[in-house]
């Protein structure tokens, strides 16, 4: 074999072993970028300290998933504080009452600052009562405080049909509401008296959090919404400002330092809403809001619906 030969054989090898390290060296670095994303996920960054930040928008419904990661957050010492940012109209009262909730915790072991958007209305308002500090635009639209419940029945539309549907109950409101008949006296109360309740319930929550009298709060809880710059005045919030005004009011009453990086805490995404992952889906929730012949919490909604809806 002449020399020319053996020259070009060894580099075919050596070619062939620099391709191997090559690709080793890639999937390390694809595993070390998955893992450091699985673990952001978590709220278990790895490094220096960070302010958190949580996008909240869309309809609010009850998710396992982002209750499990913030609940993580509560416990990761590098995460100082937590930065709630609004951008949504509502959503059921058990999305909301556990969003809430699980942020009152986290409140309880770092601050957390809410910045509204463009809307933080209903459930959207109750998030940010576990707030230190509320900013909002001028031009937000929030407040919305209440409660609503929707039913749809076709009876009419059955008898033209000729259809005749028969409920067997265990009693007299089981089939409250129901599609196939009238919402009878007795479960109209009924229903209204779940109604109020959970409207005591959010009333309790703005009260709590705003440190106002509930007689206050019952005296602008009439399901209106507020522009931000009204909901100032009423003190349903504390300052106009975005998230800048945010990390200087945490610097100068927190004592947390303006040059922490920001990390956004993964939020579940579309897919997750959607589908049914880690709680109730958007569509389990259409659903039910539409063709649920029982009442379930979640049939209960604080949601803000504009005059063109």
């Amino acid at each position: 074999m002449s020399l020319e030969t053996d020259l070009l054989l060894d580099r075919r090898h050596l070619k062939r072993r620099l391709l191997l390290w090559r690709g080793l060296a890639v999937l390390a670095i694809v595993a070390a970028v998955l893992g450091t994303i699985h673990a952001s996920r978590d709220g278990e960054i790895v490094g220096r300290d960070y302010v958190a930040r949580l996008t909240v928008s869309g309809v609010i419904l009850d998710n396992r998933k982002l209750t499990e990661r913030l609940a993580a957050l509560a416990k990761n010492d590098q995460a100082k504080a937590l930065l709630v940012m609004i951008d949504s109209p509502g959503g059921s009262m058990g999305g909301g009452e556990t969003l809430y909730r699980v942020l009152l915790a986290v409140a309880e072991k770092k601050p957390v600052i809410a910045v509204m958007r463009g809307t933080a209305a209903s459930a959207g308002y109750m998030i940010a009562m576990p707030a230190a500090r509320i900013f909002a635009r001028e031009s937000t639209i929030t407040g919305s405080i209440g409660v609503r419940m929707d039913t749809t029945e076709f009876s009419g539309l059955m008898r033209t049909l000729g259809i005749r549907a028969e409920s067997f109950v265990s009693g007299p409101l089981k089939d409250q509401p129901s599609m196939t008949h009238p919402v009878s006296p007795e479960g109209r109360l009924v229903l209204q008296g779940l109604i109020d309740d959970l409207y005591d319930q959010f009333v309790e929550i703005v009260a709590r959090g705003r440190k106002m009298d509930q007689a206050a709060v019952r005296r602008l809880a009439d399901g209106r919404a507020y522009t931000g710059r009204q909901a100032l005045v009423l003190g349903l919030i504390d300052a106009i400002g975005d998230e800048i005004d945010a990390r200087a009011w945490l610097v100068a009453h927190r004592d947390i330092p303006n040059d922490l990086p920001t990390r956004d805490l993964a939020a579940p995404g579309l897919a997750d809403r959607f589908l049914d992952r880690g709680g109730e889906s958007l569509f389990g929730g259409i659903w039910k809001a539409l063709f649920s012949q029982g009442v379930m919490l979640d049939g209960a909604w604080a949601i803000w619906q504009s005059a063109k809806n």
